[in-house]
């Protein structure tokens, strides 16, 4: 992994597309401040004043009224484009008209109030929407903002001073802003302000002053704004850097290069101390190379006992791969900020004796502008017997393939020399021959020892047949045994490259394979859903990068859930083991590191005497889990170590975002829940007082005046008081059913019922308005039985019944109309009203839709009958639609299951 792929290129992206948009885009600015009153629109205005006098053509598009007159007194002289009126509920709005001020096309326009939500009818939903529109037409925007109207400080905001504000912009707005000028004040001078009144009206200041005026509230409101600033003054730095490749730095970022040595451990501590006294960030830094393969066993457990002393003293773990170190380091330490970079003086301070740069000077000269500090260690290198074991016990490992083919390539070579004697060639060409046979054998074998091998028997079998006096080993000329040494020392050069080009591959390929998975582990944790299958995949993916047994331990509820164990190979002895991974001992390895948020098992120094390395699933404190890897003996390479980290956070974040989601889908059934319950309450209210003041009213009048009123008069009144009971009853009944389905307590008892007689049930309880209506029945198979629960089917046709009777004309024709189709019972009602739109019918069965169709007695209709009559049908397994009755119309048609007659001969 090169440590140019650290550059983050959506970064480098972003940074070209603003500077492609700046050039034809307004500018934005933004006042910003902790609270109302500081002077964020006055001092807006009064910049508008100073920008008019320059000549620039500026407009007001909408500045808030206050009540502050030096504030509305800086109006004047500036021109005012004429607000949009927007009529919502009863109640015009004044909003900002966009269209108006793109027709004008001024130079800058003044909005103020960024975080404003627009009003049902507007364009755009926000104003900040209002304002991009305007950017990017080439307008530039002066406009105000609070800080708690800023999206990621919302919640912090609120913990301070109680309020949840609603209207809030996205940090990006802020952030990408040209300019950003605060607007400070000191809290005391702010509530003196609000005292005299020049904030809010009296009575409004005084609440203010209690519930959120107070001195600590503005205080900690004026420290968020003040770091909200500086963070988005570092932001804007580190873009500059990375846009100009620059090596400067705004804070202290220490980093520390980890090596296999003892003494490297003095010097991780002292950069520790480094970062903490300095405040700054700590990293600590390994680069692979080739020559790390080769690592003795003694190396790679002091190098991991160096790499977990820097995590356990803060530090971050980063891996680069590459041949040239301190370019690695270089790049890395420019790449990511570093302001001071230590190395130790083992190996550092010792000068060639051909003048040769020491590792601390090729590191000055690669980073001119970081300061490196090389810190003086006691103890010994670690000795080149241990650091070059490994190479050793490698290179003296011989294959009879290796052997065969070195065999055969020297063989051709002596062949070839043959020939080119008998032909006449010189001593000098058949030499060449022998080089170049060497230079093949020493390139192609895995071990350098055949090299060397076969350059010595080379200049031996050429000193032996082609020089005078052949067929002796000694030579004339003394440049011969000069050609020997050539070909020796071809052989060591030509070994040694080729052993390394190898090692570079296999690296890279490595590299390549473990990048590739955690790309692909973040593709699939994308699609996948479920905590059980986000573990799932990452230990699947754990086995594909590391090749060992993962055991994976769930979150359930606080505490964790029983280990599930997955296998790196597929065999029966290797599957018996894994009884050794969920053992008490392991089971409570990993609880110690669910509880803790730390690694602890096999290699750490927490309970390393367990079979595994159990790590946590974490973002921040929250644990969603430990993933358990069988290391064994052996410690994880530094890369693969990184890539595994990387492999878990990225488990983590899908974690994260599967609880965000089902939080986020928990809150919208509960906002569903509250806006339903709240619509209930507005229509029950409403509903219930047309009939109860209707009722209390006759009742009344019965009371009151009874003597006066005929006959025929106080029948009409014990009428309308029985209809309007009816109605409440019915109303209550389905508030009843609706509550029951909800709940899941409406108990459904199918029975055989015959049609014809639950329809004629249903008709008995129709209300008396119905006597208005023409009602016909019609039946078109005889003795029609269905499963049903007869109760509930009644209570379906009153419903729909009820629902024509309201919505059609008296003197309308109403048809229910029964029949078999295949193995369903069908029941149509049909009439021949105004109908039903296809916008409605979309809606229809909604709960508390009642369309905008008047009701006949101009009583609203709660919306629950249609709702809940499919809601019961459903729960008898069949259908219930709408269609248009032709001509005119409409028709709604219910399904259930039929049953079969039998008749006795």
């Amino acid at each position: 992994m090169s440590v140019e792929s650290r550059r983050d290129p959506d970064e480098i992206l972003k940074i070209i597309n603003q500077e492609e948009n700046s050039k034809k885009r307004g500018r934005l600015k933004i006042f910003f401040g902790y609270a109302a009153g500081v002077g964020k629109t006055y001092t807006m205005l009064e910049d508008a004043h100073a920008a008019k006098r320059c000549g620039i053509d500026v407009v007001v598009g909408y500045v808030e009224p206050h009540a502050r007159p030096q504030t509305m007194a800086l109006l004047d002289g500036l021109e005012c484009i004429p607000n949009l009126e927007v009529e919502y509920n009863s109640i015009i709005l004044r909003e900002f008209d966009v269209d108006a001020t793109l027709a004008r096309n001024p130079k800058l326009v003044l909005v103020d109030e960024l975080a404003h939500t627009n009003a049902k009818g507007c364009r755009h939903a926000k104003r900040y929407q209002d304002i991009k529109e305007l950017l990017e037409n080439g307008i530039d925007v002066y406009t105000t903002v609070n800080v708690q109207h800023i999206e990621s400080l919302n919640d912090m905001v609120a913990s301070i001073t109680g309020i949840t504000v609603r209207e809030r912009i996205p940090d990006y707005i802020f952030d990408d802003a040209d300019q950003v000028e605060l607007i400070d004040l000191e809290p005391q001078e702010l509530i003196e302000r609000l005292e005299a009144g020049y904030v809010y009206k009296k009575k409004q200041a005084q609440s203010a002053m209690v519930n959120f005026f107070t001195i600590d509230n503005l205080t900690a409101l004026r420290e968020i704004s003040l770091r909200r600033c500086a963070d988005r003054v570092n932001l804007l730095t580190e873009r500059a850097r990375i846009k100009n490749r620059a090596s400067y730095h705004t804070e202290e970022h220490i980093l520390v290069c980890l090596s296999e040595e003892n003494s490297n451990a003095k010097v991780i501590r002292t950069a520790a101390r480094m970062a903490k006294a300095f405040r700054g960030t700590f990293t600590a830094l390994f680069v692979e190379t080739p020559d790390n393969s080769s690592m003795s066993d003694k190396s790679k457990k002091i190098l991991q006992a160096n790499m977990r002393m820097a995590e356990r003293l803060g530090a971050e773990i980063e891996t680069v791969y590459g041949d040239d170190v301190i370019f690695q380091i270089a790049e890395f330490a420019r790449i990511s900020g570093v302001s001071k970079i230590v190395i130790g003086r083992v190996g550092a301070a010792k000068k060639h004796f051909l003048g040769k740069q020491s590792l601390t000077e090729k590191l000055i000269n690669a980073a001119p502008n970081i300061e490196v500090h090389v810190i003086p260690v006691a103890g010994p290198r670690l000795p080149k017997y241990y650091r070059m074991k490994a190479q050793k016990k490698k290179n003296i490992i011989f294959s009879l393939m290796d052997t065969l083919k070195s065999t055969a390539i020297l063989g051709i070579a002596c062949t070839l020399a043959v020939l080119f004697d008998k032909m006449g060639f010189g001593v000098s060409n058949i030499l060449g021959i022998y080089i170049l046979g060497v230079i093949i054998i020493s390139g192609l074998m895995k071990n350098r020892a055949y090299g060397l091998i076969a350059s010595v028997l080379s200049a031996v079998i050429f000193n032996f047949m082609f020089v005078e006096p052949r067929h002796t080993f000694m030579a004339y000329d003394i440049g011969y045994p000069v050609n020997g040494l050539i070909m020796i020392m071809a052989a060591l050069i030509t070994g040694t490259m080729s052993i390394r080009l190898r090692e570079s591959a296999k690296q890279a390929a490595r590299a390549t394979f473990r990048t590739k998975t955690l790309f692909d582990t973040n593709q699939i944790l994308q699609q996948t859903k479920g905590e059980e299958q986000i573990l799932e995949v990452t230990a699947r993916q754990l086995i594909k990068l590391l090749n060992k047994d993962i055991v994976v331990y769930e979150n359930k509820d606080g505490a964790l859930g029983e280990p599930q164990v997955f296998f790196a190979s597929d065999t029966d002895s290797e599957r018996v083991s894994g009884e050794a991974y969920t053992s008490g001992e392991e089971k409570a390895v990993a609880s110690w590191s669910f509880k803790n948020n730390q690694h602890a098992g096999a290699t750490t120094d927490t309970l390393s005497d367990a079979r595994c390395m159990y790590l946590c699933v974490r973002v921040n404190d929250n644990v969603y889990g430990v993933i358990g890897i069988a290391v064994g003996e052996e410690p994880l390479d530094a890369f693969s170590n990184s890539i595994m980290l990387s492999i878990l956070g990225e488990c983590a974040l899908a974690m994260e975002n599967e609880k965000n989601a089902r939080e986020k889908e928990q809150a919208a059934i509960m906002a569903k829940n509250e806006q339903l319950r709240a619509d209930l309450l507005r229509a029950i209210s409403h509903d219930l007082r047309t009939p109860l003041t209707s009722i209390s009213g006759n009742a009344s009048n019965l009371i009151s005046n009874g003597e006066a009123f005929t006959a025929d008069m106080k029948k009409r009144l014990y009428t309308d008081i029985y209809d309007d009971s009816m109605w409440l009853i019915n109303l209550v009944e389905n508030l009843l059913s609706v509550t029951r389905l909800e709940e899941g307590r409406m108990n459904i008892n199918m029975e055989t019922e015959l049609m014809e007689d639950v329809v004629t049930e249903a008709l008995r309880h129709l209300s008396r308005r119905s006597i208005e209506h023409n009602i016909r029945v019609e039946h078109k198979d005889e003795f029609l039985l269905a499963k049903m629960d007869a109760r509930l089917i009644v209570q379906v046709i009153i419903n729909i019944v009820d629902n024509a009777i309201k919505y059609t004309p008296a003197g309308s024709d109403i048809l229910i109309t029964t029949f078999r189709r295949s193995d369903k019972a069908i029941v149509s009602i049909a009439d021949n009203g105004p109908g039903v739109s296809d916008d409605m019918k979309t809606h229809i069965f909604d709960m508390f839709y009642s369309g905008n169709n008047k009701v006949a007695d101009s009583r609203r209709s709660l919306g629950l009958g249609l709702s809940l009559c499919q809601s019961i049908i459903n729960a008898h397994g069949g259908e219930l639609t709408v269609g248009d009755n032709v001509p005119r119309g409409a028709v709604f048609t219910f399904s259930l299951m039929a049953e079969e007659v039998y008749f006795d001969e």
